[in-house]
């Protein structure tokens, strides 16, 4: 890693300054807020809804296997742990089949068109799911599930799509967390306010009724008010959309002639290159570890801290919020870092990303000494395990437009696709080991595995990762259809 005294410069960053010139006058030109950011704002609430809906199983299952524990007027299952750990990861089952097609399917049809039928389908299948357990059983409920993670395969590459009309290179990084934030946002409200549900008179069903009506309410405000690009709105000032066109025009034009959808997509050249296939092993590490503890935090909380679903459910949302918290503080360090020229572009990932995986790494090892009775302690842990974890957005989710970007989109559904097959993993390997949930012993093997996750991953990154573009950003053009470029993702 390559660190330069502040103030300094060298020759890439010198050109990169001369080239954001126009587009930091354009820009204050138009600093105020805009319709650019009422889409954001849209796509943030979007994905709040999406998280939402992909979370709530995680609360509602510990009420609908215990009722006497919570409101025993309504149904329960008398479903195992393996049984709710499958439960848990087969919404990733559908969810890792649309990844790739998805950014094609988004770019074919429309940003708009495809989240806002993803998000629909999937709202109206969450209002079914108490009905489906009822008749058909966790079998129906999984069914239902997988079918869920195929509508929401469509989120991400529909949201890096409209970004990539809306957003400005220059505000990329700021509007881009605004937008994925509410991936910690929804996670945050359904797991403070499912067990208050679940409580109360309207009982555990009604967690899916209430997340999935609000999906809809949203999907009425999208379909009127969203757009998937300037040229769709009518409601965009003649100003505002000469900004973002000429900003995105110096970037495709500095590239090459064509546009980047009209080269041929270099297959072979991503999974042979080293810096690639170390950042496929990043995210899916990281996606072991958050989804090891996001889908299985409500059960810990119950059986080995022996927290009711009220206290359990907010407690569960607490390492999220500090997420959601970080990820703001980070970004705010790694711009000053980055204006001040303090620091190269490489050493900012290798940092962020050894922060956001290294740090989550010790204090998953310390957590699982903690005893049962401490339970302070082990909420004080899990916070800054999954706060930490904020720093990765600066890390390798940033690094696709590094090495490529021609091709960043693609080189993000990859690597989610393949992470994604963690996110179904983890559940089941933790159903396997944790017989006996009520057993510390067997929490702590979890934990242990995660942490190993971390350290060989990151370890990987920090030797082999890079963030120049790669040779392979520009092969031999061919006649293609025409589109608009790519913007890096915050997922």
């Amino acid at each position: 890693m390559k660190l330069i005294c502040c103030g300094g410069s060298n020759g890439t960053m010198d050109m990169e300054a001369k080239n954001s010139t126009k587009e930091e006058e354009a820009v204050g030109k138009h600093s105020g807020l805009g319709i650019r950011h009422f889409q954001i704002f849209l796509l943030f609430l979007a994905l709040t809804v999406a998280y939402a809906l992909r979370v709530n199983l995680s609360v509602a299952v510990v009420a609908m296997t215990d009722s006497n524990a919570v409101n025993p007027n309504f149904p329960e299952y008398a479903w195992s742990e393996k049984i709710k750990s499958l439960l848990l990861s087969s919404f990733f089952w559908g969810y890792v089949v649309t990844q790739v097609p998805a950014g094609q399917l988004a770019r074919k049809y429309g940003g708009k068109v495809m989240i806002l039928s993803g998000l629909t389908i999937c709202s109206i299948l969450n209002i079914l799911t108490p009905i489906c357990a009822r008749i058909g059983g966790w079998q129906l409920v999984c069914a239902l599930r997988v079918v869920e993670g195929l509508c929401q395969g469509v989120v991400f590459p529909s949201t890096h799509t409209i970004l990539s009309h809306w957003a400005p290179p220059k505000e990329r990084a700021t509007l881009g967390t605004c937008a994925y934030s509410g991936n910690q946002f929804g996670t945050i409200i359904m797991l403070a306010t499912s067990g208050v549900i679940a409580a109360s008179p309207i009982g555990w069903p009604s967690i899916f009724y209430i997340s999935g009506g609000i999906g809809c309410v949203w999907s009425v405000v999208y379909f009127f008010f969203g757009a998937g690009s300037p040229q769709e709105c009518k409601t965009i000032s003649a100003e505002e959309k000469k900004l973002i066109e000429m900003s995105q025009a110096d970037e495709l034009s500095s590239a090459q002639e064509l546009p980047k959808e009209q080269l041929p997509t270099p297959w072979l050249s991503f999974f042979t290159s080293p810096a690639f296939l170390v950042l496929i092993v990043s995210h899916s590490v990281h996606n072991w570890g958050f989804w090891t503890l996001l889908t299985e935090i409500p059960s810990y909380m119950k059986n080995i801290l022996g927290k009711d679903i009220k206290s359990n459910a907010l407690l569960s949302s607490l390492p999220y919020v500090c997420m959601f918290a970080m990820s703001f503080v980070f970004s705010s360090i790694s711009a000053q870092l980055n204006n001040r020229n303090c620091i190269s572009r490489v050493t900012s990932r290798k940092l962020f990303n050894s922060i956001g995986l290294w740090i989550p790494m010790v204090t998953l090892i310390a957590l699982g000494y903690v005893n049962p009775d401490q339970s302070e302690l082990a909420v004080v842990l899990l916070c800054f395990t999954v706060g930490m974890n904020g720093a990765t957005y600066l890390g390798f989710n940033m690094n696709h437009i590094d090495l490529s970007p021609n091709f960043a989109g693609i080189l993000m559904g990859i690597t989610n696709g393949v992470a994604n097959i963690m996110s179904i993993i983890a559940p089941l390997i933790v159903g396997f080991i944790v017989t006996d949930e009520h057993d510390p012993d067997q929490w702590r093997i979890v934990f242990f595995i995660a942490a190993a996750f971390y350290l060989v991953g990151n370890a990987l990154y920090v030797i082999f990762g890079k963030a120049n573009v790669q040779p392979w950003n520009d092969p031999p053009a061919k006649p293609r259809r025409n589109s608009t470029p790519q913007v890096e993702s915050q997922h």
